[in-house]
């Protein structure tokens, strides 16, 4: 795999913002998986991923970006059951000078779908407290597919997903809060019908908390509804957008989101109308309503977006879209009127070996991370 140079795809409109991209290397090692990133408080980015460390198992590790370059990398939680699917993605977040905290998937029997949500938290970075579960339920079952967010001082929200009667059951969206020691301090369910599969998105907004999911119908519309936290109160669910998309299977693609302050973008992949697209939406509002969607991709996509946010309310979306004879990962501007710029390709390859890419923003840099064939992690900072 390679990061090409720059491609305009489409013909250009009056927003002509392009990218190049510059190859970062990261000291992930080999084998490494399931890259992420998250802002750190000072500035900068922190990247995780998994590795393996012996014996079958494996361990969770980050390394902080700043001022171009990386600190040494620093291991989490090591020989544990990591469950390694590309969407259950591990995140590593420092909330403030002195509050870490990790979140993950374990899978402790590659014969059984039980999989469990886990935490850990440190005050420096380095020494981290014994791995918690973040749930109350501890049948058998699928819980997982984790985004976290600080919603508090001293205290982190996980939105996750849980399957209680398995897949042939409704999934239920739920919401842990957790303390800077790592001990949970309440959980609730949010929505009681939700897509089983896709992975589930979180920002803070002006106006406090939005949860972004795919959402599920019993007529098996899978949709992107968005649940807001109004003075203390959950708002009910709310499409995004009506794509009105029936598949009668889970298609293992969660949207993202990005915010700051009332702004609010919006990327999601749907195949309603036989036209497997990815989208974008933005809100002036805190995601109270959004405006139309905007389609970025141009071909035959297959989705797994990620999304950021400049200063002046224009986002950038990265997705993967199935070319001639392998997949390619492209990125788009889209700016604050939702005018789409052109189409910058930044790597090839088959479409599992991709992963899941994400982006970050930080200072005046958008970085992208992804994964290669030969199993190691690859990251790149793009320029407009």
């Amino acid at each position: 795999m390679r990061i090409l140079s720059l491609a305009c795809l489409i013909a250009a409109s009056d927003f002509a913002q392009t990218f190049t991209a510059d190859p970062l290397p990261n000291p992930s090692g080999n084998g490494g998986l399931q890259a992420n990133w998250s802002a750190a408080p000072r500035g900068g980015a922190i990247l995780s991923w998994i590795e393996p460390s012996s014996a079958g198992l494996y361990k969770l590790s980050y390394a902080l970006l700043q001022d171009s370059k990386w600190s040494e990398p620093r291991t989490v939680a090591t020989n544990r059951h990591f469950f390694r699917h590309p969407a259950e993605l591990p995140e590593v977040m420092q909330l403030s000078e002195t509050f870490w905290m990790a979140h993950w998937v374990e899978m402790p029997q590659e014969s059984s779908e039980a999989e469990f949500i886990y935490v850990s938290s440190s005050t420096d970075g380095v020494h981290w407290t014994q791995p918690l579960m973040a749930h109350q339920d501890r049948r058998p079952v699928e819980h997982g597919l984790v985004s976290m967010i600080e919603s508090g001082k001293n205290e982190a929200s996980l939105f996750w997903l849980e399957t209680p009667k398995g897949e042939d059951g409704p999934a239920y969206l739920m919401r842990t809060v957790v303390s800077a020691t790592g001990k949970e301090i309440k959980e609730e369910p949010l929505d009681m019908d939700v897509c089983s599969c896709c992975s589930t998105a979180v920002a803070n907004t002006a106006k406090g908390l939005l949860a972004v999911y795919r959402d599920h119908t019993p007529a098996d519309i899978r949709d992107i509804s968005v649940i807001r936290l109004d003075n203390g109160r959950w708002t009910k669910p709310k499409n995004v957008h009506a794509d009105n998309w029936k598949l009668d299977a889970c298609p293992v693609n969660g949207p993202a989101v990005a915010a700051k302050g009332d702004r609010v973008a919006i990327a999601w992949f749907t195949g309603a109308d036989d036209s497997p697209r990815t989208q974008i939406a933005f809100s002036n509002d805190s995601g109270s309503t959004f405006a139309n969607p905007v389609v970025v991709s141009t071909g035959h996509s297959q989705g797994f977006t990620s999304i950021v946010l400049d200063d002046d309310g224009a986002a950038t979306v990265s997705w993967i879209e199935q070319g001639n004879d392998t997949s390619r990962l492209l990125v788009r501007a889209v700016d604050a009127a939702g005018v789409a710029g052109p189409v910058f390709q930044v790597a090839t390859g088959a479409r599992a070996a991709l992963g899941y890419p994400r982006l970050a923003r930080t200072g005046n840099r958008t970085l992208i991370a992804w994964g290669s064939s030969n199993s190691k992690i690859l990251t790149a900072a793009l320029h407009k």
